[in-house]
């Protein structure tokens, strides 16, 4: 599989807690990316955060937080990530979603998949 240099950078924000029917939303997410191909997808807990109702989503002992911050993080082709926009929009019930132009510079080793 190959991405192409100029591509895109899929960003989703979520909470630990959301979920998609039984399973939880984060693992929804990348099983749905894989389904279709997508070149990859990478899950990363937030020790700390808050969104939309400002609530703080913390590790900290004194105030511990069962919803930590999620971030999904997919690149591929911009064509490749808008045929998994309206997928996506079925999963999320809410959360932000961002997208950035990126530049890759390597995929796989030596520049292959």
């Amino acid at each position: 599989m190959q991405i192409p240099r100029n591509a895109v950078l899929l960003r989703i924000f979520i909470g630990e807690d959301d979920r998609h029917g039984h399973q939880p939303l984060y693992e929804a997410i990348v099983m749905k990316a894989r389904e279709l191909h997508l070149a990859g997808a990478t899950v990363l807990r937030g020790p700390m955060g808050f969104g939309h109702s400002s609530r703080l989503h913390t590790t900290k002992i004194l105030s511990l937080s069962e919803d930590l911050p999620f971030v999904i993080e997919i690149v591929d082709s911009e064509e490749k990530i808008n045929a998994f926009l309206p997928a996506l929009d079925a999963m999320m019930g809410s959360g932000l979603i961002t997208l950035e132009k990126v530049q890759v510079l390597q995929y796989g080793a030596n520049g292959n998949a």
